[in-house]
């Protein structure tokens, strides 16, 4: 996984791993395309707009004392 994140061609990772077939070093790129979607839906979606900050009556009251 850390050959390919690191940019590695899959065929060369395949000869070290020992597969005869790339086919089956594809799987690991299978892997981490499972694991990036798993990552994204724990996100959750940011507020539509931004909130915005209202201060208290408190809050205005000491300021104005200022």
């Amino acid at each position: 996984m850390h050959l390919l994140q690191s940019g590695v061609d899959i065929t060369v990772i395949a000869l070290w791993l020992g597969h005869d077939d790339t086919a089956t070093t594809h799987q690991y790129v299978e892997a981490e395309l499972a694991m990036k979607e798993a990552a994204l839906r724990c996100i959750e979606d940011p507020a539509p707009q931004p909130l915005r900050f209202t201060a208290t009556d408190r809050l205005l009251d000491f300021l104005e004392t200022l």
